[in-house]
């Protein structure tokens, strides 16, 4: 049976705040392990009112501190606008108080302009996705004896470095993943489109065949990532799929909301023709409905895809409605 994990966004629901959003975001990862999910990551997002999730490595380190045995990863840490230096000392702080239970995984988002430019004000240098990952590499394990900052140490210098993994959603990043030997995440949820099945099974197929072992990984690991509504009914399923609906829109680079949408507010919502088409595309994004229903959708994915794992992102209005969709799916799939 397929592993379950999942990718947590710390969502403010209405009527909450964002220090209330962080502790239910505590408390879904201490459910998560209880009913037996194997890793749970946090999203990084900037300038989004209604997440609080703005630095993944620093509710990792609360989560890591709150958990016992659930791996606590990034889903991702967004490499263009970070030192590789300075992810690889944090992800090592992070695994020497946790040994064994820490996941870097990147991607190369850049964001809206405003936030890269807020990031990135002072930075002369064009930026190099692989070659970033592959200085966080050395600067986790050893840096090659001709590298440019050879002299540099990531410290501590412990013997131990977190699993890496590669946020993806195209067959370009899946050989890099499998060229330099890291774990490979493909997100179903990044963009609507109708043929991400396709794109996916060959994204995760190049990957498995091309991979390389490394210090980070013996052999090729998959994850794949869809945004999910589920309940024990139908329409109330669906009912949670109209807030993601309405989220989804994105309006104003996902500024017009001060709060993730409940499904009162959703229904108020006047959509243009336009709007509904976009409604329409998304939902190539979601796996929606009823619990058994989903769990066979999921299934479906994971064989299509040869995915080791599923990294369930439940996008739905109220922690109780999150935590019932866990528990749900850890009765399918969990033994």
């Amino acid at each position: 049976m397929v592993d379950l994990g999942i990718l947590d966004y710390a969502q403010i629901n209405e009527g909450k705040t964002p220090s209330q959003a962080l502790e239910e975001t505590v408390s879904l990862a201490r459910y998560s392990e209880e009913l037996g999910y194997k890793r749970f990551w946090v999203a990084e997002h900037h300038n989004v009112p209604a997440f609080a999730s703005s630095s993944p490595e620093v509710i990792m380190m609360h989560l890591l501190d709150k958990t016992r045995e659930i791996r606590i990863g990034s889903g991702g840490v967004m490499l263009p606008h970070y030192s590789p230096l300075k992810v690889a000392e944090n992800f090592k702080i992070l695994e020497a108080f946790h040994p064994g239970r820490v996941d870097l995984g990147v991607g190369n988002t850049e964001g809206t302009k405003l936030v890269y430019d807020a990031l990135n004000e002072r930075k002369t240098v064009d930026f190099d996705y692989e070659a970033a990952i592959k200085d966080i590499q050395g600067y986790l394990t050893s840096l090659p004896e001709d590298h440019r900052h050879k002299r540099v140490t990531a410290n501590p210098n412990i013997d131990r470095a977190p699993q890496m993994w590669v946020l993806s959603s195209s067959v370009k990043s899946a050989r890099m993943a499998a060229r330099l030997g890291l774990g490979y995440a493909f997100g179903i949820f990044p963009y609507p489109r109708n043929n991400r099945m396709e794109v996916g099974k060959e994204a995760c197929q190049v990957y498995r065949e091309e991979f390389q072992p490394s210090a980070f990984l013996k052999e090729p690991q998959v994850t794949v990532a869809p945004f999910l509504t589920v309940a024990e009914d139908q329409d109330l399923a669906l009912a949670y799929a109209e807030a993601l609906d309405l989220w989804l829109l994105g309006k104003d680079n996902f500024g017009d909301l001060d709060h993730f949408p409940s499904v009162k507010t959703a229904r108020q919502y006047d959509y243009s023709k336009g709007e509904a088409k976009i409604v329409e595309r998304n939902r190539t994004r979601m796996v929606v409905g009823e619990v058994n229903e989903v769990a066979d959708q999921l299934q479906d994915i994971a064989q299509t895809m040869q995915a080791d794992e599923l990294l369930l992102i439940p996008l739905m209005p109220s922690i109780e409605a999150r935590k019932e969709a866990l528990k749900l799916l850890a009765d399918k799939f969990i033994s």
